[in-house]
């Protein structure tokens, strides 16, 4: 059975040359969206371990150094 890979590139080359800039933009659509997602996910991250660090005690330190 051909996986959806082959598929889509076998549909590619027997399209115009029009659709397949169509497929191309969906495509680099859909990666923006991912690393988008991703990115997202990593601000998320830092963020939550940046409240590890906002406390009194490392203030008052941070504040003499």
């Amino acid at each position: 059975m051909n996986t959806a890979k082959e598929r889509l590139l076998k549909i590619i080359d027997e399209i115009p040359e029009q659709e397949v800039n169509e497929i191309l933009d969906f495509a680099e659509f859909l990666k923006a969206k991912k690393e988008k997602f991703l990115s997202e996910d990593l601000t998320k991250a830092s963020e939550s371990s940046l409240d590890f660090w906002n406390n009194d005690i490392d203030d008052e330190v941070w504040n003499n150094v």
